[in-house]
């Protein structure tokens, strides 16, 4: 535990690349197995699972400590964090500390920590975690109690870890990114298998296991000014779940693109799918689907992050899987070969696959710049968001590579709203009020429809803080009322009806586009307006 909270320490103490590769490499090469297999499940965030609440927590400290529970949120609000608020404020609890020799973190991770399910009242449980508590220092506190809450995160994107893991080991990048894909047991075999030199078995993954997904970038014109067009097609951009169809002998599996296993959120995919034949993995976009059209991604919500998926919803919210590319055939790993062919070979086996369920995504040529841009301008009509623009001679590659996929989206929807309420954000913004909700008109009032985290540079961001403290109206909570005279332009993807919100509408991925410091109030948008935009959705 406490080599793992001191690199902790050094790559949260750093903005460098190279200086938190470099640290993560060092803790590879001398750790142990058993330790450094539960660090890398650490860092890429696979220990999801919350054991204790950041409430339950709360009241632990709270009963141990003088410190009256106004002082505590006063911390937190300035902290922004519980587990972190906690870690600074033991520091000066009077409780008699223990010492203990150092515990590895596998013996941590795999035998201390699920004795909190074994807890039969909650004083066992606050005994048990105050003695965890005074055995270790300030950070170990900190790691701990987010391991704890399940939010362990750290600024360290798997990308790093994968890099520095190729330096100390001598593997390719692409290698390590395919054997670390879904979940996998932090064993030491699993370790010792992971670190072996490449193999011929490195272009078949485990029974289930997806392989690394190609993502596109933004679109640049100038990419394609000099391009020879003919080497580049076009292919809608659908607004669903990302993921990839697995077919091997005795197995079937969906994984979306968060790695996440959602073969059980589509149960009707099973026998129709398993009719194609075995070893084919297949990669493309999962969507709600209604007379040979893709319904708002609101129905596709209504599907996930359920144990279990009613035939009534399934009923109601009907799915489709729209092929994009073929990345395994007859068992064979194939994402090197041109895009051509793996499209020619994906053709080839839908033939005789049921439209209903599943179909080939279209490949659109184009001649110019601007034969693609109207290309993209007709997206909405086909509900779609925009274009993928991809070279027919790019093999399928690990994560965003520039220069061979192109994502080129619609310009997002747009509407005049005015700033209500503002609630201080978390970690380095608890202390800045950065969450807004925005209003339109509805008659002579305000009604609340979206709120947005994202979209003002710092400068306005301290400008607006500062607005908002000496303009409070009324507080609820860390919510503060304030007075509505600001006008801002929200961009949005989607817009669909609700009966959970208010003004009767939800937009998709609401951010700030710019502060209209140009337009009174009186002038933002209504409702109508927006439900005029749904029409036109529709």
């Amino acid at each position: 535990m406490k080599r793992f909270t001191q690199l902790f320490q050094q790559v949260d103490a750093t903005t460098s690349t190279n200086e938190k590769v470099k640290a993560l490499q060092h803790y590879f090469r001398e750790e142990e197995p058993a330790n450094a297999v539960w660090a890398m499940y650490l860092l890429l965030s696979k220990t999801r699972k919350r054991l204790i609440t950041s409430r339950v927590l709360r009241d632990v400290f709270l009963q141990i400590s003088d410190i009256p529970e106004w002082l505590f949120e006063d911390c937190y609000a300035q902290v922004g964090d519980t587990a972190e608020a906690i870690a600074l404020l033991l520091r000066d609890t009077p409780f008699e500390a223990k010492t203990a020799s150092p515990i590895p973190l596998h013996v941590w991770m795999e035998t201390i920590i699920p004795t909190v399910k074994t807890m039969d009242s909650d004083e066992a449980l606050r005994n048990l975690i105050v003695s965890w508590w005074s055995s270790l220092t300030e950070f170990e506190v900190f790691i701990l109690n987010k391991v704890l809450t399940g939010a362990f995160r750290v600024g360290v994107s798997e990308k790093l870890v994968i890099k520095a893991l190729a330096a100390e080991f001598n593997l390719s990048e692409a290698v390590l990114a395919h054997r670390l894909m879904g979940d996998f047991p932090p064993t030491v075999e699993f370790y010792d298998a992971l670190i072996t030199e490449e193999s011929e078995t490195d272009g078949k993954q485990m029974p289930t296991g997806p392989y690394p997904f190609f993502l596109a970038s933004s679109f640049e014109d100038a990419r394609l000014q000099e391009a020879e067009l003919s080497r580049w097609q076009a292919e809608w951009k659908w607004d669903g779940i990302r993921a990839q169809i697995i077919h091997r002998p005795d197995q079937f599996a969906i994984w979306s693109r968060g790695e996440d296993l959602i073969t059980h959120q589509f149960p009707e995919f099973s026998v129709p799918f398993q009719q194609l034949p075995e070893g084919v993995v297949l990669d493309g976009e999962i969507l709600c689907w209604e007379d040979d059209r893709p319904q708002n991604f609101s129905y596709l919500q209504k599907r996930l992050g359920r144990k279990r998926v009613t035939q009534k919803v399934i009923d109601e919210n009907p799915a489709h899987f729209i092929a994009y590319d073929l990345l395994e055939d007859n068992g064979q790993d194939i994402r090197s070969h041109p895009l051509s062919d793996r499209r020619q070979r994906l053709t080839k086996l839908l033939e005789t696959a049921d439209p209903k369920w599943l179909s080939l995504s279209k490949a659109m040529p184009f001649q110019s710049l601007d034969e693609l841009k109207q290309l993209r301008d007709q997206a909405r009509e086909h509900s779609a968001e925009g274009l993928m623009i991809k070279a027919i001679d790019s093999p399928y590659l690990v994560g965003r590579k520039r220069g061979y996929w192109w994502k080129y989206k619609l310009d997002p929807m747009t509407l005049d709203a005015v700033l209500i309420y503002a609630q201080a954000g978390t970690g380095k913004r608890a202390n800045l009020f950065t969450d807004y909700t925005f209003a339109l008109w509805n008659g002579d009032e305000l009604t609340p429809f979206a709120k947005a985290y994202s979209g003002l540079d710092n400068k306005e961001i301290d400008e607006l803080d500062k607005w908002i403290r000496r303009h409070t109206v009324e507080k609820f909570g860390p919510v503060r009322s304030v007075e509505p005279i600001h006008v801002f332009e929200i961009g949005f993807e989607g817009i669909a009806e609700s009966k959970r919100h208010k003004s009767g509408i939800s937009v998709r991925f609401p951010r700030i586009l710019r502060w209209r410091k140009d337009k009174p109030v009186k002038e933002a948008d209504t409702i109508q307006a927006a439900f005029a935009l749904l029409e036109t959705q529709k």
